[in-house]
């Protein structure tokens, strides 16, 4: 069943469409109607309808308009425009948004369904071509050969000399990276409602399926993709010339694909987005923050874009890899498993004892374990914070004492770590905030201007803002707006449109609506109550 929307200022074509289609039996499910372009916007936001049929002529935001919005931010939707414009330059501007019709009225409803019957048509072969399990595992065959993953994975994973680089890039027919880049690695989070064989056929199947759909974006953005042994797949993103712009495409990009697998395959992916460099070689940095930034699905869930600045204050790398053990401790730490955090322990020292070796070797060990919790510690932005000393292993004298001061020190070292990066993310909330009341009156500013200017993505950044506003950044731009503006009715003599163009928008009656919805009085209404509130 696709979602479907419609948009038109005349009530009676709305009503006459929502009362004449029976939209199930056409297989759609109707799931709102609205009077203008801009009521319809922030639906689309809110729901993503699979299809938006609208009409041109609206108040505040027209339909061209509106289908210009929805090709940039959503080129999947599609839109269908009914208009009574019978001009050949509607038709044009129509048909460079990608307009999937653009029909005269008055229409008929029995041409209504006949083009609902044929945009189904279309969105089920698309659905199809990307279902067609057969047609993808024969591609798998013709994949980009083993050698070339194996040379992306270790030139990503381990790094390699520029020299081998370059001949490598030339004989595999890679083009040149263009500084900067970053890496962002998806991973998948299980099969969902699909049932997997025993004989595993399918799981490699729906995998490729995954794969495939990276690829037909790698190919539009022109970006890098390949797989690792792990089944990971990696992308280099490069591109851009400024760092901001470069996490802003990868933002869009990586929430297309997750978008595009769940909706197309009925399966989840998460990915991590890493840091930014300028150099070939620091490649194996920017993919280990983006496996950390992975590593937080364990804390926030399944299906989302992660990134390190979304999650890390201030992330750093170590210089030396380091061993499994290290590495799932740092990951528990990180995540703040206190039940990981103990079990590890615990099994260091069952397997310090087993081991039987003297006691300089085991307290040599365990410093190990704390120069790498250092690391962590300072990877993830806490320099000032030194609770611990290598030396203070010494004081001690079983291996069952160490592993309770180990594990009241780790306690200790998860609760600093989560009240800094309560602390960093309510920072960029606030920086938020403040950039909200200073820009209200900017009427184009948009949920990707705040995302931008606080860099982070917009499924954290939504997430985070609401639990520290108990508000949508719409709802507090526009409440923030309204009380601006009770202000001015208050203590100014400005006039209603001279007030909603210092507010932030451009069309007066579309205040004045906002502002009634708000207040539940008009701005007229408002200001003569307060002058007889003043005169008693």
């Amino acid at each position: 069943m696709y979602k479907v929307i419609i948009v038109d200022d005349e009530a009676v074509v709305r009503d006459g469409l929502k009362r004449t289609i029976d939209w199930n039996a056409h297989g759609f499910e109707l799931i709102g109607d609205y009077a203008n372009g801009r009521e319809a916007w922030e639906a689309i936001e809110l729901t993503l309808p699979d299809l938006v049929i609208s009409d041109i002529s609206m108040p505040f935001m027209d339909g061209l308009e509106l289908a210009g919005a929805v090709a940039d931010a959503y080129p999947y939707i599609k839109m269908i425009i009914l208009t009574g414009f019978d001009e050949f330059e509607y038709a044009q501007q129509a048909i460079r948004l990608k307009v999937s019709d653009f029909v005269l009225k008055p229409i008929t409803a029995h041409e209504i369904r006949d083009l609902l019957l044929k945009v189904k048509q279309e969105m089920d072969e698309e659905t199809q071509s990307h279902e067609d399990l057969s047609r993808l595992y024969n591609q798998l065959k013709q994949s980009m050969p083993l050698l070339k993953e194996r040379f992306l994975e270790r030139l990503v994973v381990n790094g390699i000399r520029n020299s081998e680089m370059e001949e490598r890039f030339a004989y595999f027919g890679i083009r040149p990276l263009t500084p900067p880049y970053l890496i962002m690695v998806a991973d998948i989070d299980d099969f969902g409602i699909r049932q997997i064989r025993d004989n595993g056929h399918d799981t490699e199947i729906l995998r490729y399926a995954a794969f495939n759909l990276l690829e037909e974006i790698s190919l539009r953005e022109n970006l890098m993709l390949f797989r690792t042994r792990e089944e990971r797949m990696v992308l280099i993103v490069t591109g851009e010339s400024e760092e901001s712009a470069l996490y802003e495409r990868a933002f869009r990009i990586a929430e297309e694909a997750r978008h595009f697998i769940e909706k197309y395959l009925k399966f989840t992916v998460t990915i991590g987005v890493g840091q930014t460099c300028e150099m070939p070689e620091q490649l194996t940095l920017s993919y280990k923050s983006a496996i950390s930034a992975l590593d937080y699905r364990f804390l926030l869930g399944k299906n989302r874009v992660l990134s390190i600045l979304d999650m890390e204050a201030r992330p750093s790398f170590p210089d030396q890899p380091r061993a499994d053990w290290d590495r799932k401790l740092a990951s528990a730490v990180k995540t703040g498993s206190l039940q990981d955090i103990h079990q590890l322990i615990r099994e260091l020292v069952i397997d310090l004892k087993k081991s039987l070796v003297p006691m300089d070797a085991c307290l040599l060990q365990i410093q190990k374990v704390l120069l790498s919790l250092l690391n962590t510690i300072q990877e993830l932005g806490l320099q000032d914070y030194r609770p611990i000393l290598l030396t203070d292993v010494y004081r001690f004298k079983t291996l069952d004492e160490i592993e309770v001061w180990l594990i009241d020190t780790l306690t200790a070292v998860m609760t600093a770590i989560a009240d800094n990066r309560n602390h960093f993310t309510l920072t960029q909330v606030r920086k938020a905030v403040d950039y909200i009341e200073t820009n209200y009156a900017d009427e184009k500013m948009s949920l990707q201007d705040i995302c931008r200017h606080v860099l982070m993505s917009t499924s954290y950044f939504s997430l985070v803002f609401k639990q520290h506003t108990s508000e949508t950044f719409v709802e507090y731009l526009t409440r923030t707006r309204m009380e601006k503006a009770k202000e001015m009715l208050q203590h100014t003599s400005l006039k209603f449109y001279e007030i909603a163009a210092k507010v932030g928008y451009g069309d007066p009656n579309y205040f004045s609506i906002l502002f009634k919805k708000h207040a539940g009085i008009t701005p007229r209404e408002f200001r003569d109550n307060h002058a007889k509130e003043s005169s008693q």
